[in-house]
């Protein structure tokens, strides 16, 4: 899986469009004149600044179109495929089927495609932040608006983008990707870098991406992801009651405390991140103590990693030595995270009424969107720590 396992799809933003599974093979042949014209005019403009920016479009576009040309429909893979991935072929499409029927997600063509990738992730993305500071870069695409990665479909192009942001100062990580949206404009296969993944991250995986086909909103990377989150976890908790198996149960149980841990442990060490970089230490002490910061945090994650062996999954993340940019990257993706399970129970788990809620928030500027999201996280951490309270807990009258 993706060295971050939240981080689970490079985007190449564009206006969200939806058609029905029916019309998927009329629609690729319409589409691509469309796209074609809009990369055109963006390499067009582009190329008023620099050649490496139009090589940068060109890469995207011949990487799309690799994964779009050499897709099969998923019967046909089964039907010469060995039994292992035929049978997980056969339960994606039950997922595929499940998210539109039950979760109200969009109902085309995307995951009813299978892609052999022949490598293990589709792309890489590329992070970046100032050394001294826990604000994500941005880069910003025509239509798209502006992301806090840049995506490559060559893991060595990634490399050389981290070399020169490293040569300026920045903290840069790279992150193995292994889907990603297009968000309606194609119909986005099933890969071969997650098919043989456990059941229940793939319904994650699934649920997510269509919830940015669903929904998207321009220039707001965090908004996005952990919008799509909270709905990757809704989704899985339904399947899972629809399945009725125990062994189901207990692998997504085990993988929501794994990932509840490695979560914990990034968002104490960016707290403290966040308070050392706004104090008014000397940028020496503050390279001193950031050091120690994220020693302490590896430190932390392998006494873990000794009580709960399932942790190791996380060695890559940690094996490309933490920074600034490891971080915020997490941060993207979930820390608005327990805002939309706030606005999904306030809604009382009806999802279309939740969905309306969001597009009704989707259509604010960010400030009002990030004030509202603030609300919702504290009705969210009132009602945890509500939850713990226990009459054991109060003073003798």
């Amino acid at each position: 899986m993706s060295a971050i396992p939240e981080m689970q799809s490079l985007r190449p933003r564009a206006l969200r469009r939806d058609s029905s599974a029916t019309d998927a093979p009329r629609r690729r042949r319409r589409r691509w004149p469309i796209v074609i014209a809009v990369i055109a005019g963006a390499v067009t403009v582009a190329a008023c600044a620099t050649f490496e920016t139009v090589d940068y479009y060109w890469q995207g576009a011949a990487g799309q179109w690799d994964l779009i040309s050499r897709s099969q429909p998923i019967p046909d893979v089964i039907g010469k495929s060995d039994a292992a991935l035929a049978e997980r072929l056969k339960r994606i499409r039950e997922i595929r089927a499940f998210a539109s029927r039950e979760l109200g997600l969009p109902d085309n063509g995307s995951y009813t495609r299978y892609t052999d990738l022949g490598r293990p992730f589709v792309t890489w993305n590329v992070f970046a932040t100032p050394e001294l500071s826990m604000a994500p870069r941005q880069w910003c695409f025509p239509i798209a608006g502006c992301v806090n990665y840049r995506g490559y479909f060559r893991e060595h192009e990634a490399q050389v983008e981290q070399t020169r942001l490293k040569a300026v100062g920045d903290d840069v990580y790279i992150g193995g990707v292994p889907a990603y949206s297009t968000l309606g404009w194609f119909d986005d296969p099933v890969l071969s870098s997650f098919v043989r993944w456990p059941e229940t991250e793939i319904a994650r995986l699934i649920f997510h991406e269509l919830a940015h086909q669903l929904l998207y909103v321009k220039s707001d990377s965090m908004f996005n992801e952990s919008f799509a989150t909270a709905v990757e976890e809704a989704g899985l908790a339904r399947w899972l009651a629809t399945r009725n198996d125990p062994q189901l149960a207990t692998q997504a149980e085990r993988s929501d405390r794994l990932r509840a841990k490695f979560r914990e442990l990034v968002r104490s060490t960016r707290t403290k991140l966040y308070e050392l970089y706004a104090s008014s230490m000397s940028d020496d002490d503050k390279r001193r103590r950031k050091a120690e910061t994220i020693a302490a945090m590896k430190a932390a994650y392998e006494t873990a990693k000794a009580g709960e062996p399932g942790l190791s999954g996380y060695d890559r993340w940690f094996a490309q030595q933490p920074n600034n940019a490891a971080l915020a990257a997490v941060g993207i993706y979930t820390d608005r995270v327990p805002a939309f399970r706030e606005l999904l129970h306030e809604t009382d788990g009806n999802l279309p009424k939740f969905y309306e809620r969001v597009r009704e928030m989707a259509a604010w500027t960010k400030r009002t969107r990030d004030a509202q999201l603030d609300q919702l996280s504290a009705r969210a951490a009132a009602a945890t720590m509500s939850a713990q309270h226990t009459p054991s807990d109060r003073p003798a009258e």
